[in-house]
């Protein structure tokens, strides 16, 4: 266990002298701060307004960035240190494929995480300075639903980065993965699949299998209850799960198919010619 926490503390270094971590950490809190400048928490929009429509957006914002930004500087991980002999290095000394598979994920998920964790208490804090009622029990849902997506395409990365030995190859089969799931980021978009007379039940059950949405819908549950944004699917959707247990499919489901692709990576990295 302790070579474990080792492996992940020298991600986590290897993380801090990197640029993207700076970027990817500038990227969330400017757009916290940005919001905070264009007052958009003052703002009435479709109803919300306050630390709720502020949120609202950041939600938005992390559906597109978010996933991108992890899969790309995850891919990298065990492919790059493939071909950068790093692993090899790292092979030499008395260090497990488990500690150091295990350590890796460890590490890149606290430096993923963190700065998005960070902007929303930005936000929190930014409210509390206004004097506004913050809806705690929605806060703390969506870093429920921000620690699953984080876990989800963490995983993904995983198994992408251990399944090839280029980084370029690795960081190509990310945007393919991350465009194909941006292809269904919204419901209303399939309704174009309609007009070839699908299963209605089919096609918004195969839209709940992207992560992107099924984080995207939770989200907006946690604001809109009837999910009036999304339109007449809302109406299936809720009839079928309803509020509460959609909120937990959204927190749960994403965790549970991160952790079988980091599986899945993993079983891969142990039978692969790992030089």
């Amino acid at each position: 266990m302790k070579k474990l926490f080792l492996v992940a503390y020298l991600d986590v270094r290897e993380s801090l002298r990197s640029k993207w971590f700076y970027v990817y950490t500038v990227v969330f809190g400017g757009l916290m701060a940005l919001f905070f400048i264009t007052g958009i928490s003052n703002s009435v929009i479709m109803g919300f307004t306050g630390l709720s429509r502020m949120l609202l957006i950041f939600i938005q914002v992390t559906i597109i960035i978010l996933p991108i930004f992890i899969l790309i500087t995850t891919v990298k991980s065990i492919s790059g240190d493939r071909e950068s002999n790093v692993l090899e290095y790292m092979l030499s000394f008395p260090i497990s494929l488990r500690n150091y598979y295990w350590g890796k994920i460890l590490g890149r998920f606290l430096t993923v995480f963190v700065p998005v964790i960070l902007a929303l208490l930005l936000g929190v804090i930014f409210g509390l300075i206004k004097g506004g009622n913050l809806p705690w029990n929605i806060i703390l849902l969506y870093s429920a639903l921000l620690f699953s997506v984080c876990l989800i395409f963490l995983g993904i990365a995983f198994f992408i980065s251990t399944l090839v030995k280029s980084t370029d190859i690795a960081v190509g089969i990310s945007f393919v993965v991350w465009i194909a799931l941006l292809a269904f980021i919204d419901i209303g978009l399939i309704g174009l699949m309609l007009q070839h007379r699908i299963n209605d039940e089919l096609i918004i059950g195969i839209a709940m299998l992207n992560p992107i949405e099924v984080f995207r819908i939770g989200a907006i549950s946690l604001f809109d209850p009837q999910l009036s944004v999304i339109g007449p699917v809302a109406y299936y959707i809720l009839d079928s799960v309803g509020t509460k247990l959609l909120i937990l499919y959204s927190i749960f489901y994403p965790i549970v198919l991160g952790l079988i692709f980091a599986l899945l990576g993993y079983v891969a990295f142990k039978k692969k010619d790992l030089l």
